[in-house]
């Protein structure tokens, strides 16, 4: 996720998700009112709308200036915080929190330590590429705090379930608190 976030969205590997996978995917992710959620890779707002519907506050997170600007000029009054940065500068919030993301398949394996590193995460659900999923499930990368989260792939996401669909299958991934 380095550079300007100008660059094209094939090219990190970032697949936007239709209305109705994405509403899915956050009624699975259970969020609940009052929640503190991330948005990580938000896009154009696929699940940052179903997220702020189910009552949680939102932070989405954006490195494309185009698509930050989109998100707070179409879910600014509903209380959306847009936050527009690398993940690499990511800072994770001081209280508990919840991620449910669709990042950039480039970013997994850096998003993936980064949350493990937290002491606050509750849970995060994230669509990831399928192998690499599988790969993290197999072998965790070590983490300070790893050994509190269990990481699984929960199903699998059709490629229909993208507005451009990938070329490799995609699942659900979760880390939860043990």
């Amino acid at each position: 996720m380095a550079g300007s976030g100008q660059g094209s969205r094939r090219a990190w590997g970032w697949h936007p998700l239709r209305p109705e996978a994405a509403r899915r995917l956050v009624a699975a992710a259970e969020v609940g009112p009052g929640e503190l959620v991330l948005d990580i890779g938000a896009g154009d707002g696929a699940l940052t709308g179903p997220l702020l519907a189910s009552g949680a506050r939102v932070i989405a997170v954006e490195l494309h200036e185009g698509r930050a600007t989109s998100l707070r000029t179409r879910y600014g009054d509903r209380g959306l915080r847009v936050v527009r940065c690398d993940l690499r500068e990511l800072r994770l919030p001081q209280q508990p929190f919840r991620v449910v993301a669709n990042p950039p398949y480039a970013a997994t394996t850096a998003l993936v330590r980064l949350l493990l590193g937290s002491d606050r995460l509750v849970r995060a659900d994230l669509v990831l590429q399928g192998g690499a999923a599988r790969r993290l499930v197999e072998r965790p990368p070590a983490a300070r705090h790893g050994r509190r989260y269990r990481l699984t792939v929960t199903g699998s996401l059709p490629r229909a379930a993208f507005r451009v669909p990938p070329k490799v299958d995609s699942v659900k991934f979760r880390i939860e608190r043990r």
